[in-house]
């Protein structure tokens, strides 16, 4: 296991006391460079949306607890947010979530000759996802030949 995956794992045992503690689920945890500094990120969500007051509350026991058992050597950046309509779908309760809703799938190859996709999700595993399109085709793709898949925008 590298460092970033022990950090981020100790820090989501640690989080999750917190998280449902305050009803709130914990989306994901990260821990990233970007430019020179590094950063630990808690994505949290709840049924209506998070507001800055629960990432504020969150943050701070989180803080808490990480200054108590002070285990990752480098100075990071703690953000707690919330993941966002964006979000690209990564656990299995994500795609759980997301059954009957429509999904953007880009590839990083080409598939006859798009690499964009838009469908709802009728089935996944996990190894892969399958999309119904418009048409009414179902089109299944291998996870590793995806390059995002979210939910779709729709305005």
């Amino acid at each position: 296991m590298s460092k970033k995956e022990s950090y981020e794992k100790r820090a989501e045992i640690l989080l999750l006391p917190i998280i449902t503690a305050n009803g709130f689920e914990l989306v994901d945890v990260e821990y990233v460079k970007e430019g020179s500094n590094w950063y630990l990120r808690a994505y949290i969500d709840k049924e209506g949306g998070i507001t800055v007051d629960d990432c504020e509350t969150v943050s701070r026991a989180f803080g808490d607890k990480l200054d108590e058992e002070d285990f990752i050597e480098d100075s990071y950046i703690l953000e707690v947010s919330s993941p966002g309509l964006g979000r690209p779908l990564k656990k299995e309760k994500d795609y759980a979530r997301s059954m009957g809703k429509k999904l953007e799938i880009r590839t990083f190859r080409p598939v006859d000759r798009q690499k964009e996709f838009y469908g709802v999700l009728t089935a996944y595993d996990e190894s892969s996802v399958t999309i119904e399109l418009e048409d009414g085709r179902q089109m299944t793709f291998q996870k590793p030949e995806l390059a995002l898949i979210r939910l779709a925008f729709e305005f």
